[in-house]
């Protein structure tokens, strides 16, 4: 599967197709906030999917200030990267998910390296994100993507700036 990845905002078009990647290869926690519904990925959490993603359709400008995109290999769909503005202006915060099959292939990077462009296309600055100390996947393509990071109370902050010069790709 590894290859050049490609992002997409998230719309009507590629919105079912990110959901069936969810369902098939993620856990309903990992791929959006927490909802009142039965276990796994009942009809009620997949009808929460669709509106969590459709909330965001407006972007950076719209109410969830928030723009996510659908990552392709090829023409498949294989997780969502976003983008969320902050307080400051020109910083975002980004988080991802990709499914079972599409990660420990170096995608993550790619991904991540695709979506500061795009903050940086939309006159962002900075991108931040956090995670925890043993999310060591996250960690990595965090710190292959030039990433400051700074662990205070079990959480890992990371901050990336898109005016340094970046790192160059790693294998």
């Amino acid at each position: 599967m590894a290859g050049a990845v490609r992002l997409e905002p998230v719309d009507e078009e590629n919105l079912e197709s990110l959901l069936s990647v969810a369902a098939a290869e993620a856990e309903p926690i990992d791929v959006m906030p927490p909802v009142e519904a039965p276990a796994g990925w009942s009809h009620a959490r997949r009808e929460a999917f669709r509106a969590f993603h459709r909330a965001s359709f407006a972007g950076l400008d719209g109410p969830t200030r928030t723009l996510m995109f659908a990552v392709y290999v090829g023409d498949e769909v294989v997780g969502m990267v976003r983008m969320t503005r902050c307080d400051p202006p020109g910083v975002v915060e980004t988080g991802m998910w990709l499914g079972r099959s599409a990660r420990g292939q170096g995608l993550g990077a790619m991904v991540l390296r695709e979506l500061l462009n795009a903050a940086a296309a939309a006159g962002m600055h900075s991108v931040v994100a956090d995670t925890t100390p043993d999310n060591v996947g996250a960690i990595s393509v965090l710190r292959r993507c030039g990433a400051k990071l700074l662990e205070d109370g079990g959480k890992v902050h990371a901050e990336i700036s898109l005016d340094a010069t970046p790192p160059a790709a790693l294998p």
